[in-house]
């Protein structure tokens, strides 16, 4: 198969180009398209064959659900058999945006795109061109991020290329993805709403907006559970990692530098290339052939936009071992960890 690539600017649309993504999603083809968080790779969310087409493209394992993108609130009296009273709330105070609720689907999904749940996952994009696309086209687009399962997610049209060229349909190149981490995930299915991945929109805001917001178990667990049957992407499998081995060390500032500078000094007395992802204000307590800057603490929102980028420059530079700062903390620190941890594998070194 030929990918078609076709560049798009939301600023200057060119319909030819949504004319054209359209007809290969109503056919049941694969469209891979930018969004605010990392590019979706994309196929109708009602035909069956279209998601296990996602499935087969990504090696993506099929209890994994997909996420269902919308472009009206109508859609939901569609996709779903009832929406809870929070979803309206959330959905007014975070849509269109980086937000993914779970709710009990309708019998017109097909569980090849919730992973066999009767649950379905949905959410509304705030950007330009994945909009359009998802209005133009005419259909819902169900979407995991556009990249081989277990890699680190796309956030530029040419890493969607290097994974997926060959094996889908389209790829619309929209520029650079601005936020960088997938969508936060939110179960409101039971009495007490669950975040099952933490994103750019925090359990903070998630509470001013509904009360009560738990963390299910399994994003804080120390190691993912194998028997774990997935109630929303990326809680069961190993995700977002580079070829190379990732080691996340954790402690006081001085220690995580002097840690990680032995590793380095001993890796690469083995003839290994070692590459070490630090902030901005600790570049400088480094030794070693690859310093990353990943961004600021004081602006977190750099280090999630850099993370995925900075990863895949790690398999492009055939970096052996690599070892990050930790960025836990509140809020978008929290979901930055969640994916450096399985990025990792969960090997982490606390001192």
């Amino acid at each position: 198969m030929e990918t078609i690539i076709r560049k798009y600017d939301s600023e200057a649309p060119d319909a030819s180009v949504m004319e054209e993504a359209g007809k290969i999603l109503r056919a049941g083809g694969l469209v891979a398209f930018p969004t605010e968080t990392v590019y979706g790779l994309g196929g109708d969310a009602l035909n069956p064959q279209a998601s296990e087409k996602i499935y087969a493209a990504k090696g993506r394992p099929s209890d994994n659900p997909l996420i269902v993108h919308i472009a009206d609130l109508q859609a939901l009296q569609v996709l779903t058999s009832r929406i809870p009273d929070r979803a309206r709330v959330l959905a007014d105070r975070f849509w269109p945006g980086p937000l993914t609720m779970i709710m009990p689907k309708s019998d017109v999904v097909p569980r090849q795109t919730t992973g066999g749940l009767d649950t379905v996952a949905i959410r509304m994009p705030s950007d330009p061109t994945a909009y359009e696309l998802i209005r133009s086209s005419g259909v819902y687009i169900a979407a995991p991020s556009a990249n081989t399962s277990g890699r680190p997610s796309p956030t530029l049209a040419r890493h969607v290329a290097e994974d997926l060229s060959g094996r889908i349909d389209m790829i619309i190149d929209g520029g650079r993805c601005d936020i960088g981490l997938e969508s936060t995930i939110v179960d409101l299915t039971g009495d007490i709403p669950v975040i099952l991945r933490p994103g750019y929109i925090t359990k903070e805001m998630l509470e001013e907006a509904v009360g009560r917001v738990d963390i299910d178990r399994a994003v804080t667990a120390s190691r993912p559970d194998p028997n774990l049957r997935p109630k929303a992407p990326g809680m069961k499998y190993r995700h977002y990692a580079p070829r190379g081995s990732l080691t996340v060390v954790q402690g006081s500032r001085e220690a995580v530098a002097a840690k990680i500078n032995s590793l380095v000094k001993e890796k690469q007395a083995r003839g290994k290339r070692c590459a070490v992802i630090a902030s901005e204000e600790n570049m400088r307590l480094y030794q070693a052939e690859r310093i990353m800057d990943i961004g600021s603490r004081r602006h977190e929102e750099s280090i999630a936009a850099n993370l995925y980028d900075i990863l895949r420059e790690m398999d492009e530079e055939d970096i052996d071992f690599i070892y990050s700062e930790s960025f836990t903390g509140e809020g978008l620190g929290f979901a930055i960890m969640n994916r450096l941890l399985k990025a990792a594998g969960h090997q982490i070194i606390q001192l």
